[in-house]
């Protein structure tokens, strides 16, 4: 598969003015979003906890994690967002593309909107 990148705003849900924006490779094997340490520091976002993720060798890491807005293609939705290296690549999660309904189209590479976004039906009540 080729490399998608689009462009993502991050926004302080706590302070909507203080915002930061990056081109972010979309990684459907990631399901948290990465942004590098300082940007978030930048928007004042702080860590709220931590989690373990595994890593492509097989590795597991303990990092920092937050909550924000994740704004890209016209949709937003609020996620979880990992404290990466200063020089990491930041990730867009597969958790915030399914969450506003968008895919990766694999012949062209290409984020494509999806007719609805799903929802698991609950039954009547």
């Amino acid at each position: 598969m080729g490399i998608t990148q689009v462009t993502v705003l991050i926004r302080n849900p706590a302070e909507p003015d203080r915002t930061w924006e990056g081109l972010f490779l979309v990684d459907t094997g990631a399901i948290d979003s990465l942004v590098p340490r300082p940007q978030l520091e930048a928007i004042g976002l702080r860590p709220k906890g931590q989690r373990v993720y595994g890593l492509a060798d097989g590795s597991e890491i303990r990092l920092d994690i937050t909550t924000a807005d994740i704004e890209f293609m016209g949709e937003i939705v609020g996620g979880t967002i990992v404290f990466g290296a200063e020089d990491a690549e930041p990730l867009l999660g597969v958790t915030a593309l399914e969450s506003v309904g968008i895919e990766i189209d694999p012949r062209n590479q290409t984020l494509k909107r999806l007719p609805t976004t799903r929802l698991k039906f609950l039954g009547t009540s």
